[in-house]
């Protein structure tokens, strides 16, 4: 089984890491696109341009399924790829979790780039699903570009300029962008309020993850037998993991699985 995962960067590692936690038997092809990032400024046409090109050098390698691991990808090219992949590869789509955010009940903060804020996706899905509570939209400037950088100094400037705008209270934070779930700790020390219960944090990888097994029509399988097969692709070249992936945890997880096929 191979799994193939996309985005412009690194916020593809939340994901790949929990494909690899449910089943570390399944190979994986890490799809990414440095020469053209980010997407999030280009229009939705240049998105989409770019996302096909990077899907079908992950499709290149035969996987069995697609997953698009990128929230802006999935608003403006999921049905493109879609479109031309399916019926033959499944394509999973990356969606914001304001609905299992909202079912906790109120107050919501969505962390997401300014690109997504108020947009009419994000605003639909806050119609659809968290209608019943208090949401508030928070756009998070630069920090999507701190984390794939991995300067630690521009992600706490970015997150705690996030803060500031996120009110007192929040319940629950939605994790609005792939990158984010990289630096989900520092966000949720940046929100908690020592007086007020802890606050969950809602990213999409372990749903994602789980989705793009049911697609595939295979259980989990946490305890079987590592796969040492892993591909990485930058723009479509074959290369290794970027040095700024080894930062997190997400990426020396995915590191292990390319020391033993590459031994140093």
């Amino acid at each position: 089984m191979k799994i193939a995962l996309m985005d412009s960067g690194i916020g593809l590692l939340p994901a790949a890491a929990a494909v690899r936690r449910l089943r570390p038997d399944a190979d994986l092809v890490l799809s990414s696109d440095p020469d053209g990032m980010p997407w999030g400024p280009r229009t939705p046409a240049g998105i989409t341009e770019r996302a096909l090109a990077v899907a079908r050098a992950a499709v290149a390698h035969g996987p069995d399924a697609l997953i698009v691991a990128c929230n802006t990808a999935s608003v403006h090219a999921l049905a493109a790829l879609r479109a031309e992949l399916e019926p033959r590869i499944p394509v999973i789509g990356t969606v914001p979790a304001i609905k299992p955010a909202a079912a906790g009940g109120g107050p919501v903060a969505i962390w997401a780039t300014p690109a997504t804020t108020g947009s009419p996706y994000q605003r639909g899905l806050i119609r659809d699903f968290a209608g019943s509570v208090e949401v508030t939209e928070v756009p998070c400037p630069g920090l999507a570009d701190a984390v794939q950088q991995a300067d630690e100094s521009a992600v706490d400037k970015a997150v705690a300029a996030a803060a500031a705008l996120t009110p007192a209270g929040v319940r629950a934070v939605v994790l609005g962008c792939t990158h984010y779930e990289l630096v989900a700790e520092r966000i949720r020390a940046a929100v908690q309020d020592p007086a007020e219960p802890p606050v969950v944090l809602h990213g999409s990888a372990g749903a994602v993850a789980a989705q793009a097994l049911r697609r595939v029509g295979i259980a989990a399988a946490p305890e079987a037998e590592p796969s040492d097969g892993l591909t990485v692709l930058l723009s479509g070249r074959e290369a290794v993991l970027p040095e700024s992936a080894l930062r997190y945890a997400e990426g020396r997880l995915l590191q292990a699985i390319d020391s033993v096929r590459r031994p140093v």
